[in-house]
């Protein structure tokens, strides 16, 4: 399971940061260390990870508040908290923030691992999950090979319809952010990537207009939606 999970660390002590994402990597998780949380979130906007560890009391903006701005545009990725505190307040605000569970330091680097492996069990992550191909209506979605296939019919997508299809899919029947998703596949979210992402919706609506269930729809100042019936 490691080889396919790629942790995202926020930690603003650099001996304790080094030490864990080297510990992390050793063990098979590749871990990208930041420092701080503004660091930590445009981070998190260009990758793709699946697990992130965020220590509470980090510069610029701490873990809770980087954790509840991640739970915005997305509900799932397991976040663990670590905290020099032990109060039962601060555990609280960690699980209000969102987070899947929470350490307090000192800790053993093979508590953090039984920690992070417990989690990923709930979560029920794995590589096949992740990577598909995931069935979209009467289609084959594979984001691997940038393929959409309809029995003998197959469509190659192109990079960007292929990770806005992905981004859908992933956030099937909820709202897919249209800032989240103009940062993470245009790298900003500006006006002019903005029209872009309209016209790669519009090339998956007539991809997908064979299967008449599926629909994406735009939900106005907010996002998309992928609305699948099963």
């Amino acid at each position: 399971m490691s080889k396919n999970v790629k942790i995202l660390l926020v930690e603003d002590d650099p001996n304790l940061g080094l030490l864990l994402s080297e510990y992390l990597r050793a063990k098979g998780f590749p871990t990208v260390l930041k420092a701080d949380g503004v660091a930590g979130y445009e981070e998190y906007i260009r990758g793709d990870y699946n697990f992130l560890i965020l220590d509470v009391m980090v510069p610029l903006k701490d873990g809770f508040t980087l954790a509840r701005e991640i739970r915005e545009i997305d509900e799932k990725t397991p976040i663990l908290f670590l905290t020099a505190k032990s109060m039962n307040e601060d555990k609280l605000e960690g699980f209000k923030a969102g987070g899947d569970d929470y350490m307090t330091k000192p800790f053993s680097m093979e508590e953090l691992l039984a920690r992070v492996n417990a989690i990923l069990k709930r979560a029920g992550q794995s590589a096949e999950e992740e990577k598909g191909p995931f069935t979209v209506g009467i289609f084959s979605f594979d984001p691997e090979s940038h393929t959409l296939m309809n029995g003998d019919q197959l469509v190659k997508l192109t990079t960007k319809e292929n990770d806005l299809l992905f981004l859908l899919y992933k956030n099937k029947n909820a709202i897919l952010d249209r800032n989240f998703a103009l940062k993470k596949i245009w790298g900003d979210d500006s006006y002019f990537n903005g029209r872009s992402m309209d016209v790669y919706i519009t090339k998956l609506r007539k991809h997908l207009k064979v299967d008449t269930s599926i629909q994406i729809i735009n939900e106005h100042g907010k996002g998309f939606k992928l609305i699948l019936s099963s």
